[in-house]
């Protein structure tokens, strides 16, 4: 019997099928191009094999594309009757994320890995930071992943990059980082092609305040890394941010033109909004000029990729660019369009994100007194909107701000030194003079 790269059984009887879809598992759990294509070359050669069309579908929703992710779907659904129990639970998981019940993928997700523990295709979907569990806007989301990864560990041990990338991601995410540290440099030795341990040691860079570590790591390490992979803009974020909290400005204005603004980003749209935002709001907190030109195209891309409220993560971001426009319809539309999917348990941080747009907008307004009073009491909450602590460092860094605008440095300092306290410093403009 055939199986695949961790030794799951396949129902195929092709060869050229079955490394035809590992090529394609390979590329899409490592972030590089040619997924979609390895897979459609699978089921070319074996039409009845379930398995490429399930990664497929999951695949093209990734990218943003959820009605072509329903329709590659509906093949595997005909084809699902009659296959072995791991295939079955394998089909049926990546059915509940493409009909968008991320609250029944969350409950069956546990039971599929204690069956199926290097079933890799269905954690690649949980393992990273914005994964299913990351995304779920449940309290503790990170304790909850990282407790997931250490109880797997065993059936992957020390020579699985892949698995060892994340698990040290997961560790830095929790404070530890003295432990995260040799997972994710072994994980980068074994592959130093991995974009997840890359990305795992840009985070720990900036969690331990190293900005320059971080620039010299990835201003070298991305000159391998394919532009069409789909961390490669991501990880150019990273390396803006590091630029920023050293002072180079023009460097980070440069990979944000050439690397990160959506209309060159290689990543889906969540990525294309989540890393452009990002950078133009802390690149102001940081004391530099507003670019009215990027925000306008930013307004512009956002009401057309995120016409309605969906992801919490998204959501946050997707405020900023309406509060930078002044549009406070949109972001009355968009606070309703929240309770009314969270009165109906379809948004689970629904809480959280309505306040921190009325901070957005109060900031906007040099009302720092408003901002505050909206950013403070959801600053110790803000997991639950998913992301990791670099990108939520967007709030944070606001809140800090507004502290200097309402003449408050001892709030902020207060707030830095639990908030970094191994990095005392942060690109906020006017914090190191008070």
């Amino acid at each position: 019997m055939l199986t695949d790269g961790y030794g799951l059984s396949l129902c195929t009887t092709s060869p050229a099928a079955r490394n035809a879809y590992v090529q394609g598992c390979n590329a899409k759990l490592t972030m590089y191009p040619g997924a979609i294509e390895a897979f459609d070359h699978a089921i070319s050669i074996d039409p009845g094999f379930a398995l490429p069309r399930a990664a497929r579908a999951h695949a093209l929703l990734e990218r943003g594309d959820a009605a072509g992710a329903r329709k590659s779907l509906a093949t595997v659904n005909s084809l699902a009757a009659g296959l072995p129990a791991r295939e079955a639970s394998h089909v049926a998981y990546f059915s509940l994320l493409v009909a968008g019940d991320t609250e029944a993928a969350l409950a069956a997700l546990p039971a599929h890995l204690d069956a199926w523990p290097r079933d890799v295709m269905v954690l690649g979907t949980a393992a990273f930071t914005n994964g299913l569990i990351g995304s779920s806007g449940r309290a503790g989301q990170k304790r909850t992943l990282l407790a997931m990864l250490d109880r797997l560990a065993p059936h992957y041990g020390d020579d699985d990059w892949w698995f060892t990338a994340h698990h040290g991601m997961a560790l830095s995410e929790n404070g530890e980082y003295a432990t995260a540290r040799p997972k994710i440099e072994r994980s980068l030795a074994q592959n130093p092609t991995n974009p997840w341990a890359a990305h795992a040691t840009a985070h720990l860079a900036y969690e331990e305040g190293d900005a320059g570590a971080a620039r010299a790591f990835l201003a070298s390490w991305l000159t391998s890394y394919p532009r069409e992979g789909s961390l490669y803009s991501h990880l150019n974020w990273h390396l803006a941010l590091a630029h920023l909290e050293v002072g180079d400005a023009a460097a980070a204005s440069r990979l944000f033109s050439e690397a990160f603004a959506p209309d060159v980003h290689s990543g889906p749209p969540r990525g294309k909004l989540n890393d452009a935002v990002s950078f133009l709001w802390r690149w102001e907190l940081a004391g530099h000029p507003r670019d009215p030109e990027a925000w306008r195209a930013m307004r512009d891309f956002v009401g057309s990729a995120f016409p309605r409220a969906g992801a919490a993560f998204s959501d946050l971001h997707i405020a900023v660019a309406y509060a930078v426009a002044g549009d406070s319809t949109a972001l009355e539309e968009r606070a309703q369009q929240i309770d009314t999917l969270a009165r109906a348990d379809r948004y689970p941080s629904g809480a959280l994100v309505p306040p921190a747009s009325r901070g957005f907008a109060a900031f906007e307004q040099h009302d720092f007194a408003a901002a505050i009073d909206a950013l403070e009491p959801i600053a110790d909450a803000l997991e639950r909107i998913g992301g990791s602590h670099a990108q939520l460092d967007l709030v944070r860094f606001t809140l800090l701000r507004a502290y200097l605008g309402a003449d408050r440095p001892d709030d902020a300092h207060r707030m830095l030194s639990t908030l970094r306290p191994r990095a005392p410093v942060a690109p906020v403009a006017g914090l190191a003079s008070h």
